[in-house]
């Protein structure tokens, strides 16, 4: 079964087509992507994936949001 789980915005990374942090097992490996460098990653279950996700989607946003100094 394939997943991928994608934050995409090509205003912050114009790299792995727009892909800031994204979750996937194509190539038949799961890895993680981040600003367009990819790394490999440990798969126990789609669950444990989301729950890695999201406060990491989180975070950038919270980033995003804070003014620029």
């Amino acid at each position: 079964m394939k997943d991928s789980l994608a934050y995409i915005n090509a205003l912050i990374c114009a790299a792995d087509h727009g892909r800031v942090l994204g979750y996937d097992n194509s190539h038949d490996h799961h890895h993680r992507h981040f600003m367009g460098d990819t790394q490999a990653i440990e798969f126990s279950s789609y669950a444990l994936l989301v729950a890695r996700f999201e406060p990491e989607v989180r975070d950038l946003w919270r980033r995003e949001d804070e003014p620029q100094k």
